[in-house]
């Protein structure tokens, strides 16, 4: 539960940092922007809002309802809690988007650090998507190993379940080695078209000696 609520964490800055949102307006980001978060429901953003609120990374204001305006002060206007990064959420949220350790690679985590690679530096994503890849891998050996020792024992639709998820991971490392075959190739120094490439040294043919 706890990795749990640190990918939302992650998912709920990320989106405060594109602008000020209240409760609805985030869950309804949540689900169209990471659709693995269609299981969060009320019952698990509002417990995260409320700790980070605690920890002082997001901020309360108010709003009209229906609208992210702070409120204007009148009768019958019925407001909202809006949430806001503060300035130590925005560190915070640089330092998640920094990690690239065995937790971003994972298949919860990974789809939200890969939602924010805009904003990630290229080590990072390199890490990230590399990292990814080397799970997905030993995935692919396990799935292989497991039907060369059952299939006998399988009947047909299991197989053909088990084929099928060996053929969505395989897809996915496909994936996976194009990108970082780009990032790779975006980070590759080019040489300056201003500077001019060194002549090839010239050999001079000798005669050989006479003995």
């Amino acid at each position: 539960m706890a990795k749990r609520a640190g990918v939302l964490e992650l998912a709920v800055l990320g989106l405060l940092q594109e602008s000020p949102r209240h409760g609805y307006e985030l869950r309804k980001q949540l689900n169209s922007l990471l659709g693995s978060f269609r299981a969060f429901s009320y019952g698990s953003l509002y417990p995260c809002l409320k700790a980070m609120l605690r920890d002082g990374i997001v901020a309360e204001d108010t709003a009209d309802a229906g609208s992210s305006r702070p409120a204007t002060s009148g009768a019958g206007k019925r407001s909202r809690i809006v949430y806001k990064l503060t300035a130590e959420g925005k560190e915070h949220l640089a330092a998640l988007l920094a990690e690239g350790g065995p937790s971003a690679w994972d298949d919860e985590g990974f789809g939200v650090h890969f939602a924010f690679f805009g904003r990630t530096d290229a080590a990072t994503r390199l890490r990230i998507l590399e990292g990814r890849r080397s799970r997905l891998e030993e995935r692919v050996e396990g799935f292989r190993t497991s039907l060369s020792r059952t299939r006998a024992r399988l009947d047909t639709y299991t197989l053909e379940l088990q084929r099928h998820g060996l053929e969505s991971v395989e897809r996915e490392v496909r994936w996976l080695s194009e990108l970082i075959d780009d990032e790779r190739r975006r980070e590759a120094p080019r040489p300056s078209p201003d500077r001019p490439q060194s002549a090839a040294p010239r050999i001079s043919a000798q005669s050989p000696r006479k003995s």
